[in-house]
């Protein structure tokens, strides 16, 4: 392998220009001049378009401009120490330490890792200050040689590129022994290029990590590979923090973690803050977490066929959600601003109108030629846009959770046509798992290194979405459509005790484990049905949304009102915030008193749940909303009927677990020192 630096690309105490274009064009000019390269500008080009996308200035006086041209044919570094220094954008001032890494755009991974090796030597302050002191070209290459492992001997050097993964790229080696009181943190780093501000951010996290007492192990994916942490280091971490600038390889593996996320740059440039928020979210039940379902072993392969798939399908809901919700939601508003009618016209009132164009622009005309009303229009066209999504999102994660970004315009396409064929979301889930499933065995075949950067945007895209969506037109869609059309009439029509039954499964799905599988089941079977627009749907999301609301309000109820002494000083102060969550309609508010005693709180929850989901089926409470709560009363018939359902499911949730806190399995005990007057407890 010849050497990546010599001393004609070494320029010291130079003037290269006022600015860093000018400085970066020099050095790429250098790079050209000595045959490493074949063109100046664009090399340049490549470089600045880098640059533009973020400002490779580091702290210290260091910047790294850098760029995967098709015009480099040998990978270089220019290095120039300059006088005066240049504006590169980091916070601390200008820098007067600046290496162009120029790599080919097919270079090999072993010369990949040689340029990872100078980044990461740019975090040691003896690599830094040996180049400011370095008196000529010559003392400059040999440092730079000996940091990248260059000047050692064949053999030796050959093992450097092979090992260049340890032991940042196998994400630094876990600890020999995690001690139990302190925090243990994963991390994965990833910038555009991953050749620079990948490993230097691990670098930068680990070091940060030793210093900040936390078991910390980071997993760099750098454009040289990456080593995946161990599942169970991944398993044992109480936080991850993704210090990236594009996607994280595999997310699902974190999934459930609580999560950090930041610019690679931030991970460089203040480690010890994202420690730190790290450490926070670790015991902050509120805090961000990556999506997807958490998995209970410690070993990946430990996974069963069947939860394998429950995680899959979490997936595509988890990312469904969004669309319904705020589509839904949008929808809603528009009944609010102009009344139900607009579900009929709202193309004519809306779409066909500019606010410019409108006659009466005011906002106390009346419907239908008033603003208010057009807005209605408005809100309901983008809604219902917003909710077409909702079959074609579902397909499109559920590939993306089998075979990851090569799984979601397959999953995309296969979701639309299930659209196409009313196919509903039953077609939604057969064609997500069709599409995601080939584009992981069509991209699982080695292939040519030419080949691969077609893969993923083109060979397996194209393969997949032709399998799967000629399967659901050919084969598979009529006969889900038929299915799907005989569901709908069922429901459509149910009257009386089988509605009431309905509800009552409705209500037991929503409050047996508050926003895990069976919740995230019933609620997408909920909100799925919302896109048909019929009565028996409107039934089915009210009955779902009222009955999630009933465990954090009858937690509140009972903690706060009924049975305070029965319940910590945390676990009151858990119930004053549940009174918002419930009415929010966040069911998670009770999961804090299901965690701390859930023979008790769950049957507490499913009882009142039940009772919950029959009032409303009884009293054919509709909801054109698919969240939101008591504040989206607006779409809510009859409001009064979904209000004596929610009172009567939070009162018979709240009773019955005072009265199993009073006479099953002894009365918890109050561990707080300060006593609760008499006047306040009941």
């Amino acid at each position: 392998m010849s050497h990546t630096i010599t001393a004609e690309l070494v320029s010291l105490d130079a003037d290269l220009g006022a600015d860093k274009a000018a400085v970066i064009r020099a050095l790429a000019q250098r790079v050209v001049a000595e045959g490493r390269a074949t063109d100046a500008d664009a090399l340049f080009a490549d470089a600045w378009a880098r640059e533009q996308t973020d400002e490779t200035g580091l702290p210290g006086g260091i910047a790294i401009p850098h760029a995967k041209s098709a015009a480099v044919t040998e990978p270089s570094l220019a290095f120039a120490r300059l006088t005066p220094g240049v504006d590169f954008g980091a916070g601390d001032g200008p820098a007067d330490l600046v290496f162009l890494i120029a790599a080919p755009a097919d270079a090999a991974e072993a010369h990949l890792a040689v340029l990872s090796k100078l980044a990461r030597s740019l975090m040691q302050e003896q690599f830094t200050s040996g180049l400011r002191s370095a008196a000529t070209p010559a003392d400059v290459v040999r440092i730079v040689r000996v940091a990248i492992g260059e000047e050692e001997a064949d053999a030796a050097r050959a093992a450097d590129a092979a090992n260049d993964a340890a032991p940042a790229d196998a994400g630094e080696a876990a600890p020999a022994v995690a001690s139990e009181d302190r925090t243990r943190i994963v991390a994965v780093t990833a910038c555009a290029t991953g050749i620079a501000h990948t490993f230097m951010a691990a670098d930068a996290l680990t070091a940060a990590g030793r210093k900040s007492g936390v078991d910390l192990v980071v997993e760099p994916q750098g454009s040289s590979g990456y080593h995946a942490l161990p599942a169970d280091v991944i398993a044992a971490a109480d936080a991850v923090i993704f210090a990236v600038d594009v996607d994280v390889r595999e997310p699902q593996r974190f999934a459930g973690k609580p999560v950090v996320r930041a610019s690679v740059k931030a991970g460089i440039e203040r480690p010890e803050e994202l420690i730190d928020e790290a450490v926070a979210a670790a015991s902050d039940p509120r805090a961000e977490r990556v999506t997807g379902a958490v998995a209970t072993t410690t070993s990946a392969p430990a996974e069963s066929g069947g939860a394998r798939i429950k995680r899959i399908l979490l997936t595509g809901v988890s990312y469904m959600i969004p669309f319904v919700a705020g589509g839904g939601l949008l929808m809603a508003i528009g009944f609010l601003l102009a009344g139900y009618a607009i579900a009929l016209n709202h193309g004519d009132a809306g779409v066909s109108n500019a606010v410019y164009t409108l006659q009466h622009f005011a906002l106390w005309n009346l419907p239908p030629e008033g603003v208010v009303y057009y807005l209605g229009a408005i809100a309901f066209e983008i809604g219902s846009v917003s909710m077409g999504f909702l079959v074609p999102a579902l397909a499109g994660y559920i590939a993306f959770a089998i075979a990851d970004r090569p799984g979601i315009a397959p999953g995309f396409v296969a979701g639309s046509i299930a659209v196409f064929m009313n196919a509903g979301f039953i077609g939604g889930l057969v064609g997500g798992l069709i599409a995601g499933y080939a584009a992981y065995l069509i991209g699982k075949p080695a292939v040519p290194r030419w080949l691969r950067g077609l893969m993923p945007v083109v060979i397996i895209p194209l393969l997949a979405s032709a399998v799967a969506s000629g399967l659901m037109l050919l084969v598979l869609g009529a006969p889900i459509a038929w299915l799907m059309t005989r569901m709908t009439e069922f429901l459509n029509g149910l009257t009386g005790a089988g509605a009431v039954g309905l509800g009552i499964i409705l209500g037991l799905m929503m409050c047996f484990d508050l926003g895990g599988p069976v919740n995230k089941t019933a609620y997408a079977f909920a909100v799925a049905g919302l896109a048909a627009q019929t009565p028996a749907s409107f039934h089915i999301m009210a009955a779902v949304m009222c009955a999630g609301m009933v465990p954090p309000l009858g937690m509140a109820l009972a903690s706060t009102v009924l049975y305070r002494r029965g319940f910590t000083t945390v676990e009151r102060e858990n119930g004053a915030a549940a009174w918002l969550l419930g009415a929010s309609f966040i069911s998670e508010g009770a999961i804090p008193f299901a965690a701390a005693d859930p023979l008790r709180v769950i049957p507490a929850n499913l009882v009142g749940g039940a009772v919950t989901g029959a009032v409303c089926m009884a009293f054919d409470v509709a909801s054109r909303a698919p969240h939101g709560g008591i504040f989206v009363f607006f779409a809510i018939d009859p409001i009064w009927g979904f209000l004596v359902a929610l009172v009567a499911g939070t009162i018979v949730t709240a009773l019955l677990l005072v009265a199993l806190k009073r006479f099953v399995g002894g009365r918890q005990a109050v561990v707080e020192t300060t006593s609760v007057p008499a006047a306040v407890a009941a």
